[in-house]
């Protein structure tokens, strides 16, 4: 949710707090490309063994937290106002999703670029231009 806040500043004119001058690499995922993850398991019935098992659903490439401003800021049409602050402790520099198992069980991979999934959220967002 973060990011919406992101969005919401840059339109505002109002400044985004950047940890670490903007390399923390994440893994962004479109919301689309979850559900579809989710619903790629729902026909995996439980043979038996354990009823539960723990899988990463996401994008499994990570993108540095600059590139994702820079997107955005194309994309609002709009230049971000950037504080940018040391790295927290404990903060790591990179995360991501390890999807191998869900690929393995269901054939499913993210379909939504970052770039695509940002500009179908500016289209949604309200006061977006």
């Amino acid at each position: 949710m973060a990011y919406y806040s992101f969005a919401q500043r840059i339109l505002a004119g109002r400044p985004i707090q950047v940890f670490h001058d903007g390399k923390l690499r994440r893994d962004f995922t479109y919301i689309d490309d979850i559900v579809e993850g989710i619903v790629r398991l729902l026909p995996l019935a439980p043979d038996g063994s354990p009823t539960y098992r723990l899988l990463n659903i996401g994008n499994n490439q990570p993108v540095a937290l600059g590139v994702f401003i820079a997107t955005l800021e194309k994309l609002l049409d709009r230049k971000a106002i950037i504080e940018y602050l040391p790295l927290p402790a404990g903060d790591v520099l990179q995360t991501y999703a390890d999807t191998t198992e869900i690929e393995t069980l269901t054939g499913f991979k993210p379909a939504t670029s970052l770039e695509d999934g940002l500009r179908q959220f500016v289209a949604w967002m309200p006061n977006a231009p």
